[in-house]
């Protein structure tokens, strides 16, 4: 197996750069994992496809306003970090740039994205007259592996009031409403990326597929580095992945455990929540006693790299964007649907111009 199995040529013009309006008007590709056959529909017609008593999954992980720009102090240079994961009040993982100016004891002024060309004395005067413009400053404090860096922020209210939504940078549109980089029951902060495949649901959609006897349940994976660091090694099993926050809460380990009992497919919206499921899944067969299969609250880092091979032990059905080629998202679908299917069915999406990536079409793979 090597990193260039799972490359692909997409035009570029593919690459969506706003959303759809509304929501669940993107089309949706349906492959059959086992014999490899797609069809091509919209993305309601989940109504039709999603049988009643199934368990849909979502990630309800919600994207904080994780760029932030600033000057450094003393030079006065731009710069610009991207906060990853919060470890503690204030103390934040983080990617930088430029990286050569932003050494251990570097100490950046933040300010307001696209800020205007003002003076130092304009700034200290406006920081005087209102106290909500007060100066957050951030402080380099060590320098890991992949250009992570260890962050103190003077105040987290900051993020709020200072930070940009993150969106990739293929995107290249500046996002009129942030929202749209939002799922419409994101509740849980933490994440610097969206989990893209559950943008496409609506309240009124959800509340229909209930109606119609479909379960949801809820998890929590927030999205870090993996997300925007390509595979770089030529083997994609020397890869290391970095672990991500996750929760699994009682009300959604009771749901999983009578669907698993009673024979109920469990569909997972999203990589995320893939990851989440799959890790659980891993260690409750590590850690089984006699024949119990009860799933159990469970919360923790998830470092679970799903590779082909990967045994599948919870997920049964997956919505998903389209992923960048060589990344380990593309990976993890190959590794449920099988790498030639994947690759078939992304070359019929590319024939029939779907949109791809964040803000692109969705793929249902059973």
């Amino acid at each position: 197996m090597r990193t260039d199995d799972f490359d692909y040529h997409l035009p570029p013009e593919l690459i969506a750069q706003t959303p759809v309006e509304p929501r669940d008007a993107s089309r949706l590709l349906a492959l059959d994992r086992a014999t490899g056959q797609v069809e091509h529909r919209r993305f309601t017609d989940i109504l039709e496809l999603v049988p009643p008593g199934a368990v849909l999954v979502l990630n309800r992980s919600r994207v904080i306003p994780a760029r932030l720009y600033g000057r450094r102090k003393g030079s006065g240079g731009r710069v610009e970090l991207l906060l990853l994961r919060r470890e503690e009040e204030g103390l934040w993982q983080a990617l930088g740039k430029p990286g050569r100016s932003l050494r251990p004891g570097s100490v950046i002024t933040l300010e307001a994205p696209f800020p205007p060309v003002e003076t130092e004395a304009a700034r200290l005067t406006t920081s005087r007259d209102n106290p909500q413009t007060v100066p957050v400053e951030a402080e380099v404090l060590s320098v890991g592996g992949d250009g992570i860096r260890r962050v103190r922020l003077s105040a987290e209210s900051g993020i709020d009031r200072l930070g940009e939504m993150p969106l990739p940078p293929y995107i290249h549109r500046r996002l009129e409403d942030p929202e749209r980089y939002q799922t419409v029951y994101s509740d849980r902060p933490g994440s610097a990326a969206a989990p893209t495949a559950g943008l496409h649901f609506t309240p009124q959609l959800l509340e229909t597929l209930r109606s119609k006897g479909v379960e949801t349940a809820y998890v929590t994976l927030h999205v870090g580095l993996d997300t925007f660091r390509p595979v770089s090694e030529d083997n994609p099993q020397e890869h290391a992945i970095h672990t991500e926050y996750y929760e699994l809460p009682e009300d959604t380990a009771d749901i999983l455990t009578r669907a698993r009992a009673d024979g109920r497919p469990i569909i997972a919206v999203g990589t995320t929540s893939v990851r989440t499921l799959e890790q659980v899944g891993r260690d409750l067969e590590a850690n089984r006693v006699g024949d119990c299969d009860a799933i159990n609250a469970v919360s923790g880092q998830a470092d679970l790299f799903i590779l082909p091979g990967h045994k599948f032990r919870l997920v049964d059905g997956m919505i998903t964007n389209f992923h960048l080629p060589r990344s380990t998202l593309v990976m993890l679908v190959s590794a449920f649907a099988g790498r030639e299917n994947i690759l078939a069915a992304y070359q019929a999406a590319i024939e029939q111009k779907y949109r791809f990536y964040s803000f692109g079409d969705a793929m249902l793979i059973w």
